[in-house]
């Protein structure tokens, strides 16, 4: 099973958070990768998400049945 990295930087370069995107399946029926979690940047926390989606996962009508 692969995972991606999505690491979020500041303009400076700084690191602020890193995400590890796990393969999901949407209920699109597309398929790619999916992460949340929490980040800090300067003092303040944030919900943070990152997806990436495979361009054409998503299964047409005949394929889905």
């Amino acid at each position: 099973m692969d995972f991606l990295t999505c690491e979020v930087r500041k303009v400076t370069g700084e690191t602020v958070g890193v995400l590890v995107l796990q393969p999901k399946e949407f209920r699109t029926g597309s398929r790619g990768y999916f992460a949340s979690g929490k980040i800090e940047l300067d003092g303040v926390r944030y919900q943070c998400q990152a997806q990436a989606v495979a361009i054409g996962s998503k299964a047409t009508g005949q394929e889905a049945a």
